[in-house]
């Protein structure tokens, strides 16, 4: 699951990204409205946790921006609010549920996996690019119909690198959603393991769908970009 949350309470953001990242999600944080709507765009989350108390936009007005730009994205209000009034007009923008602070994050996360087991609409088992496929099932993985032989590892970075397909990802964002860890330290493995499935997934086979893009991160892509 890739979890995007939105508060500017940066204590309480970090608290939840790390409890998501524990429970093996990827989960990206963010203090702004203005720059929810720049991930939400940029990439396919399957929850947003979303504060209604914001420094730039009122909660509401947010909430209804997301629900004009994701029908189906489940979304869980966070607020301080007290009011009735508050919570049946979260609702009606169309908040799939709301919590109350402060929580408890077991009640968080059973709401989610609840909201998660009714979603009106279920998340692709396959991804494409190109002739590459992923089935996330069965995790494997084709390109032109021939398998490829993947470690769990290099499964892991594929179905990142697909389900951000178009999109650079910095090694940083890589380490925090493939190996779950939080240390720019690392982010040279993210070098080995790039190699071992460009040696895998392009191999002599045209088109090179994955790209390095120069002084920024990885992209994988139909279209090449900027970089060897």
């Amino acid at each position: 699951m890739h979890v995007l949350v939105v508060d500017d309470d940066e204590p309480l953001a970090e608290f939840l990204r790390r409890s998501f990242m524990d429970m093996h999600h990827a989960a990206d944080v963010c203090r702004t409205g203005r720059r929810a709507l720049e991930l939400l765009d940029l990439h396919n989350y399957d929850l947003v946790v979303m504060a209604l108390d914001l420094p730039d936009t009122d909660g509401l007005d947010l909430l209804k921006q997301v629900r004009d730009m994701h029908s189906f994205l489940p979304v869980i209000a966070l607020t301080a609010r007290r009011e009735v009034s508050d919570r049946v007009k979260a609702l009606d923008l169309g908040a799939d549920d709301y919590l109350p602070k402060p929580f408890a994050f077991a009640e968080l996360a059973a709401r989610a996996r609840a909201l998660l087991r009714r979603a009106r609409r279920p998340s692709d088992p396959v991804l494409r690019v190109g002739d590459l496929e992923l089935n996330r099932l069965e995790r494997r993985a084709t390109r032109a119909g021939k398998p490829i032989e993947l470690t769990p590892r290099e499964l892991s970075l594929l179905e990142y690198l697909m389900q951000n397909e178009g999109q650079c990802v910095s090694r940083t964002m890589i380490i925090e959603n493939v190996w779950k860890a939080h240390s720019d330290n690392t982010t040279n493995v993210v070098d080995v393991y790039v190699n071992y499935l460009r040696r895998k997934i392009d191999g002599e086979v045209s088109p090179k769908l994955i790209h390095t893009v120069r002084g920024s991160g990885y992209q994988l892509s139909l279209d090449g970009v900027e970089g060897p």
